[in-house]
C-alpha cells in the first residue's frame, strides 16, 4: 500500500476518506502519532524541533530497512 497524503478534501462518510483515499481508522491513527510526538518536543522544550522531527524520520526509514533485510533472509 502506497502513502497517500492529506488533500485537504476531506470526508467523513463511508470507511474512507473521499480526498486521500486513506481509512477513517489510519487518519485517527496518524493524528494521535502527531499529537504524542508534539507533546514530547513540548516536554523536552526543544529549541530546534526540526532537526528531532528530522532524526526521528531518519531513524524510522533506517529501522524499516533493517526488518526489511531481516524479512528477506
Amino acid at each position: 500500500m502506497k502513502y497517500s497524503p492529506c488533500i485537504d478534501q476531506c470526508t467523513s462518510d463511508g470507511s474512507h476518506c473521499q480526498g486521500c483515499g486513506r481509512s477513517h481508522q489510519e487518519i485517527a491513527d496518524t493524528k494521535k502519532l502527531v499529537k504524542s510526538i508534539v507533546e514530547f518536543v513540548q516536554q523536552q522544550q526543544y529549541d530546534n524541533p526540526e532537526d528531532f522531527v528530522a532524526k526521528i524520520g531518519k531513524s524510522v526509514l533506517k529501522k524499516l530497512a533493517k526488518a526489511a533485510e531481516e524479512n528477506a533472509g
